[in-house]
């Protein structure tokens, strides 16, 4: 936590650091992250949604506890020390429970900022801008803040109870889709001022209120849209003077000084765009399905490697048992991916939204992979394939740097993508 704090009290003083949040449950990725952390020497901060890891197992099957103990089981085998790592919960509220009655659905986001806090999540980002089954379709600024609050002071109540930190919080009403848009059409448009400065203004009174306000001087960030995101085949990049205006305001607004920016749906950005985001004072950047489209390409890449060296009998055939798991059970995408049976096909394979990342734990997929794993590990992969297939890893293994090994292989991949965050937030 202090590492955090100073790191954003550096940014504030003009340093061009920021922290990128790996936004994943996967333990390939992670284990990544954890590498790149390592050779970087940054912070890592891993970021569990609140549709992944809820007191009902989430679709991850963990509770925050579990979680907790997972992630920092993953850095003790990595040797990153305790205290570089942090963990945060990601839009934290009813988002789960919208079809229910909003006191119903409340009474269950106040079980669920109990338990993370108490597992020893530091940084929550308090996300309650969407509707209840008895809402009206849209809420105003106010309910939002209103409902934050009070998740902030069961938090508060929490970390007390458990004698953990207080934890540090991340409010914001224009919070993007997670997993992307749908389509980008027109575009997205870049918060305004005003509308971020209304934000600040009733989540401020709001934690009055309710006798808050030594939390309140905790609110490291707020997420507002930069104009950055990503539909399947598409990505918007940063474009700095659009946001100037709302750049600005990090250091004209007076409501919580030290305050800056969360972008999310960061995904696919350029290098150069993620170091001016960071620049422009948006200091903390998420990053969860880029990085399991990374893994996924790595994984089919292999995939492709072991159909030119066995024959089929023996193949692990994953790319087809992923492909099975998600027809017999669409309901990660059959929401999400519109248009004819063959356009759906390219979607769920290869789509920047990447609803692949909801099958990897499926014991049969699991198992393919774990067979395509051993099957390349049993034979020497020859560099011209890896050149072919997986390039930037096969100069890696030319040069000496890396093993030529099947999971070696799956983390460097990931842990490029990575590396392009660490280096933006000056690592």
């Amino acid at each position: 936590m202090s590492q955090l704090l100073s790191l954003l009290d550096a940014h504030q003083r003009g340093a061009a650091v920021g922290l990128f949040s790996v936004c994943c449950s996967h333990a390939t990725v992670l284990r990544a992250a954890l590498q790149v952390a390592k050779t970087h020497d940054t912070l890592l901060l891993v970021e569990a949604t609140s549709n992944q890891v809820d007191q009902f197992g989430g679709y991850t099957g963990m509770t925050p506890a579990q979680f907790f103990s997972y992630v920092h089981g993953l850095a003790a085998e990595a040797g990153l020390p305790a205290e570089r790592l942090l963990l945060g919960g990601d839009h934290l509220g009813p988002n789960a429970w919208q079809g229910l009655p909003a006191a119903e659905a409340m009474a269950h986001a106040d079980t669920l900022i109990h338990a993370y806090v108490s597992a020893g999540f530091h940084k929550i980002h308090l996300d309650c801008s969407m509707a209840c089954a008895d809402d009206p379709p849209r809420l105003s600024d106010a309910v939002v803040a209103e409902r934050s609050a009070r998740l902030a002071r069961v938090a508060e109540a929490a970390a007390a109870q458990a004698g953990l930190p207080a934890p540090v919080y991340v409010i914001g009403t224009e919070v993007p889709v997670p997993g992307g848009e749908a389509s980008l059409g027109g575009g997205v448009a870049v918060t305004q001022p005003a509308a971020a400065e209304q934000t600040l203004q009733v989540h401020a009174q709001a934690f009055a209120a309710q006798g808050l306000q030594e939390a309140w001087e905790r609110v490291i960030a707020m997420v507002v849209q930069p104009g950055v995101d990503f539909d399947h085949s598409q990505v918007q990049q940063y474009q700095p003077a659009a946001a100037a205006e709302l750049s600005r305001l990090v250091v004209q607004q007076t409501l919580r000084p030290g305050l800056v920016f969360e972008a999310h749906s960061t995904d696919y950005q350029t290098e150069a765009s993620l170091g001016a985001l960071v620049r422009d004072h948006f200091a903390i950047l998420k990053v969860g399905p880029a990085a399991t489209f990374a893994l996924r390409e790595a994984l089919f890449a292999l995939s492709h490697i072991e159909a030119e060296l066995l024959p089929a009998a023996r193949r692990a055939g994953l790319i087809e048992v992923l492909e099975a798991a998600m027809l017999a059970q669409p309901r990660h995408w059959q929401k999400h991916y519109a248009g004819t049976p063959a356009q759906q096909r390219l979607l769920r394979r290869y789509a920047f939204s990447d609803r692949c990342r909801y099958y990897w734990g499926e014991p049969a997929v699991q198992a393919a992979v774990d067979r395509l794993m051993a099957n390349l590990d049993a034979v020497e992969l020859p560099l011209p394939l890896l050149s072919q297939f997986l390039p930037e890893q096969a100069r890696a293994v030319l040069e000496g740097r890396l093993a030529p090994r099947a999971q070696a292989l799956v983390e460097h991949k990931v842990a490029g993508l990575l590396a392009g965050y660490a280096r933006a937030c000056g690592g």
